[in-house]
């Protein structure tokens, strides 16, 4: 099943190449996303059969390996011709040097055979999320991609090669999350980077060819990184398994495979390149900026949180996950770019996730896990339902989603949920941020405290914003056409009903994927939800609702009669429109308060990223200066 998982979505991804009909092509999507859902179900359900134990596989390697080592030095070429054709240096450089120490470990160290590829309730979650929000991902790009093209008549229509990104990038993927040999994971690990490079660089335009390069050479440093550490955990401890990383406890290794991880999940200081992959297509900033790609790296520092409690790593690893958690949610605040907000609190929830994983024991980890999960299903929706509104409304400034639940209610809807996700009682995230909360308050670190406090709180600022300016009630002057394809609408309303799904059965998933994962981490299990199961579904069964229906009634008030407020001048019907003394007319336009001088990029993003820079340059020069190797 393994080789189905992996070869599927990258055969789909070569036959992409040859199906130029768009009608045609549609309908291989489907079908390609679909047969790679049951595929992961069916490997699921034989994982249970089977025991739902640890499993350990050791293929047979050698053709394997040998066609690793070419796919290495072929990224290595491919990064060397784009950048010299672009005239970039710091990528070739990088990409050389890591692609070497690499080669030169695996062809002049021995090390003690161990296994190549593990599954347990880690890689079971990590599977479910690649297979089903990637494949219906790749379901709602067939009708975005087409209005994206109707509305950028400049953008050149590569959508074969758009589709074929895609997939490949489910497989390596999945061939990241199933492999436990560190030179397996690295390989996929840099497919990953380089597909997201080709991705944001889609539109050719010279802002998404600088944006594109950023992201690949800070994604390379982390690359560089993981090299090193392949290379010290072989030569210094004989091995290559990942297990053996967090049971000998090395700091060094550590170190480097958490700058892989940080610079994966866009942490500061590396950052920016998440904001500027905005350029790309919606669904790659759904896909591979905000659902699954940046969840590589919190992936790979989930699985080595166990030995992170407590040392310098881990102090090192949740400090700048703290910090990253409340700088970009107050630089959330000034943006009104519905992507670059969404950009924003992605780096801000992966922040904390970071910062879980940092303190490294139990409780933080359950949180991390959830948040995870939750994140991943709820950015996706909004980024698909963001898209969505930009190509009926031409726009995806919020200010002109000025009363979306009465022009275009079920894109409004959609967003609501996704946005009561991601902050709202009794959601996951609200749940998950509390349990954080405490297990800080526990550890008695009085900054990550701090950090989680007024981070939440700038949270709630700036979601409280977008969501009220959706339920703002007013007749509109021009009556919008909702352009969605049916397709968009089979994924959003998908991710829409998982996202209540996860909220109402938040305590059985606790008990049937949280605490499994966190028991074979740890060894232990700790129950973090006091309340009895079906008392807290109850809750939950009451709760979810409240969004959906207040919205529902919101947009039922559009059949009302409307009463004219006084706007100092002759009201001309409608709220929006007077004449004032002079007999002119006036137009009141109501926006949100953005505070761009005291939360603005221009003024917070240095700052963070010195002192994040600072956390990170200190803490290397504090571990290579005489802690464990």
């Amino acid at each position: 099943m393994i080789p189905l998982l992996i070869g599927i979505p990258a055969v789909l991804a070569v036959l992409f190449q040859f199906v130029r009909n768009e009608k045609a092509r549609g309908y291989v999507v489907y079908a390609g996303a679909g047969i790679v859902m049951l595929t992961t179900v069916i490997f699921i359900i034989n994982w249970i059969d089977g025991g739902a134990r640890v499993w350990m596989l050791y293929p047979e390697t050698e053709l394997i390996d040998h066609l690793m080592t070419a796919g290495d030095i072929f990224l290595m070429c491919l990064i060397i011709v784009l950048s010299v054709k672009y005239g970039k240096v710091l990528p070739i450089i990088l990409s050389v040097v890591q692609t070497a120490i690499v080669l030169r470990t695996e062809f002049t160290v021995d090390v003690k055979a161990g296994p190549h590829m593990m599954v347990d309730w880690l890689t079971i979650l990590m599977c479910i999320i690649i297979a089903f929000i990637g494949g219906f991902i790749c379901i709602y790009t067939v009708g975005y991609m087409k209005g994206y093209h109707e509305h950028h008549k400049d953008v050149k229509d590569r959508q074969p090669f758009f589709f074929s990104m895609l997939f490949l990038f489910l497989a390596a993927m999945f061939g990241l999350v199933l492999s436990q040999n560190l030179i397996w994971i690295y390989f996929f690990w840099e497919i990953t980077s380089v597909i997201s490079f080709l991705m944001i660089g889609y539109t050719r335009s010279d802002e998404a060819v600088n944006n594109s390069f950023c992201a690949l050479w800070m994604n390379l440093l982390g690359g560089l990184g993981f090299a090193v550490a392949i290379a010290l955990m072989a030569h210094i401890h004989g091995t290559l398994q990942l297990l053996e990383v967090v049971n000998i406890g090395a700091l060094l290794p550590l170190m480097c495979l958490s700058l892989a991880g940080l610079t994966k999940s866009a942490q500061l200081p590396f950052s920016t390149w998440l904001l500027g992959a905005m350029v790309a297509p919606t669904p790659s900033s759904a896909l591979l900026h905000s659902a699954t790609m940046v969840k590589a790296g919190v992936y790979l520092l989930i699985r080595i949180s166990p030995a992170l409690e407590g040392n310098l790593v881990g102090i090192i690893v949740s400090s700048i996950g703290g910090l990253t958690f409340i700088m970009a949610s107050m630089m959330a605040i000034a943006q009104n770019d519905a992507k670059k907000v969404l950009a924003f609190s992605t780096i801000s929830n992966l922040g904390l996730i970071v910062a879980c994983s940092g303190i490294g024991v139990e409780e933080t980890v359950w949180a991390a896990v959830f948040l995870m999960i939750f994140h991943a299903v709820s950015k996706s929706m909004l980024f698909q339902s963001v898209g969505a509104t930009e190509n009926t409304l031409g726009s995806r400034d919020i200010e002109n989603m000025h009363g979306l639940i009465i022009t275009v209610p079920k894109l409004a809807y959609i967003m609501g949920i996704g946005i009561a996700g991601m902050y709202l009682a009794p959601f996951g995230m609200l749940i998950s941020k509390w349990v954080a909360l405490k297990s800080f308050v526990d550890s008695g670190n009085v900054i990550l405290v701090l950090f989680i406090a007024y981070g939440s709180a700038t949270t709630m600022f700036y979601w409280t914003k977008w969501l009220a300016k959706l339920l703002c009630f007013h007749i509109p002057r021009v009556k919008v056409k909702d352009v969605t394809r049916k397709d968009e609408y089979v994924s959003m309303f998908f991710h829409a009903a998982v996202m209540l799904l996860l909220c109402l059965l938040l305590p059985l998933i606790a008990i049937w994927i949280v605490n499994p994962i966190v028991r074979e981490l740890f060894g232990n299990s700790t129950d973090v939800l006091s309340m009895s199961v079906l008392a807290t579904m109850a809750i939950m069964l009451v709760s979810i609702f409240t969004v959906p229906v207040a919205m529902f009634f919101i947009s039922r008030r559009s059949h009302r009669e409307i009463v004219p407020i006084y706007m100092n001048g002759i009201n001309n019907g409608d709220n929006r429109f007077f004449m004032n003394s002079y007999g002119k007319n006036e137009h009141l336009y109501l926006s949100n308060w953005y505070l761009r001088f005291e939360f603005g990029r221009r003024h917070l993003r240095i700052p963070s990223i010195i002192m994040a820079a600072a956390v990170l340059v200190v803490g290397f020069c504090l571990v290579i200066g005489g802690v464990s190797w």
